[in-house]
C-alpha cells in the first residue's frame, strides 16, 4: 500500500477517528485560533537598547497581546526542506509564489513531551501576501508522522491538510534542516487597527543537529543579539502611524528569512547578498547562545 492510500477517507461504516485532542493554554490559544489567514508583513529590526521607546510606543496605540508577558514568549521553529535546500532557494531567488514548511512549538523547548501541542504549518507567498494554513497535533504523532512517515489518524476536517502535508514531504522527500527560536512579544490592533498585529522577536539563534526540541543541544545566535526584528503584520493596510513611528525610530524596510539566516549561519549555502550588513554576526564574535537563552524573566530585566 502507497504511503499516501493510507491517509483516505475510511469506509462509510468505519466512524471517523477522533481529533488528536491535547490542552490548550496561555500563547498557545492564540496559535490555535490563526488557522488559516491571509496578511502583509513588513520587517524591520531594531537595536536593543531602542526597544523600551518602541514597546511604550506600541503599548500607547495597541493592546499587549494577553498572552505575551513583558520579555516575550518562546517560540521554536523546525524547518523542513529537499536535500538541495529547494525552499531556500526559492526565498533567495524570490519567487512570487513560494512556500515551506515547519513545525512550531509555543513555551519552553526544555518543557516539550510527546503530548505537547505544536503547530504543524505550511507558509507561502503569492506576490506580496503571506499565507498561512496549520493545525495542532501532539509532538509525539507529529515526529511519527513527519519523522517517522508513519501513518496517524487525525480528524476528517484535518484530512485535506494532512494529505498536502503528507504528498510534500514524499514527493519532495522533505526532511529537517534547521531550527530556529526566539523570545516574542507582541502586540495587536484595536478600533480601526483590528487586522494589525507587531511583533518584536529577541536573541534569535538556531541549530542544524540534534532537532528534539527538548534535546537541550548548543545553539548559536543567527542574528547579532544586539538586535531585535519586528514585523508589522496587517490583513489589508499597515496604519500611517505605524510607518510613521518606523520613520521616526529609523528603523529600515529589511529583506531576512529567519529560516535562511540559519542556512546560511551553518555553511548550508553563501550569504545572501541581499541580506542587510547589520545582520551579520562581527568578526570573532562568540555565537554560542547561553542555555539561558529563553529565560524570559532574565530578558524582561534588561
Amino acid at each position: 500500500m502507497r504511503f499516501l492510500d493510507r491517509f483516505r477517507d475510511p469506509p462509510t461504516e468505519r466512524p471517523s477517528p477522533p481529533p488528536a485532542q491535547v490542552a490548550v493554554t496561555g500563547h498557545q490559544q492564540t496559535a490555535s485560533r490563526l488557522h488559516a489567514f491571509n496578511r502583509y508583513e513588513i520587517k524591520y529590526f531594531v537595536d536593543e537598547t531602542r526597544v523600551p521607546e518602541l514597546r511604550r510606543e506600541l503599548a500607547a496605540r495597541m493592546d499587549a497581546d494577553p498572552y505575551s508577558p513583558h520579555g516575550g514568549y518562546p517560540v521554536t521553529s523546525l524547518y523542513y526542506d529537499t536535500p538541495d535546500l529547494r525552499f531556500y532557494w526559492e526565498k533567495i531567488e524570490g519567487l512570487r509564489f513560494r512556500r515551506k514548511l515547519r513545525v512550531r512549538l509555543y513555551g519552553q523547548p526544555a518543557e516539550c513531551t510527546d503530548d505537547t501541542e505544536v503547530q504543524i504549518e505550511i507558509k507561502q507567498r503569492v506576490n506580496r501576501v503571506t499565507q498561512k494554513r496549520r493545525i495542532a497535533l501532539p509532538y509525539g504523532l507529529t515526529q511519527r508522522w513527519l519523522g517517522g512517515r508513519e501513518d496517524i489518524e487525525c480528524a476528517r476536517a484535518q484530512r485535506p491538510f494532512v494529505d498536502e502535508v503528507t504528498t510534500l514531504v514524499g514527493n519532495l522527500d522533505l526532511r529537517p534542516i534547521v531550527t530556529t527560536g526566539y523570545l516574542r512579544e507582541a502586540f495587536v490592533g484595536t478600533a480601526a487597527d483590528l487586522g494589525l498585529r507587531v511583533t518584536i522577536d529577541h536573541r534569535v539563534h538556531g541549530r542544524d543537529r540534534d532537532f528534539h526540541f527538548a534535546s537541550g543541544a548548543q545553539n548559536r545566535f543567527i542574528i547579532p543579539p544586539k538586535l531585535a526584528i519586528v514585523e508589522l503584520k496587517a490583513n489589508e493596510r499597515v496604519p500611517y502611524w505605524a510607518t510613521d513611528l518606523t520613520a521616526r525610530m529609523n528603523m529600515s524596510v529589511i529583506r531576512v528569512s529567519k529560516y535562511c539566516q540559519a542556512v546560511e549561519a551553518f555553511g548550508m549555502a553563501p550569504r545572501s547578498r541581499m541580506g542587510s550588513p547589520e545582520l551579520l554576526l562581527p568578526p570573532g564574535f562568540d555565537d554560542r547562545a547561553p542555555t539561558d537563552v529563553f529565560d524570559v524573566a532574565a530578558h524582561a530585566a534588561d
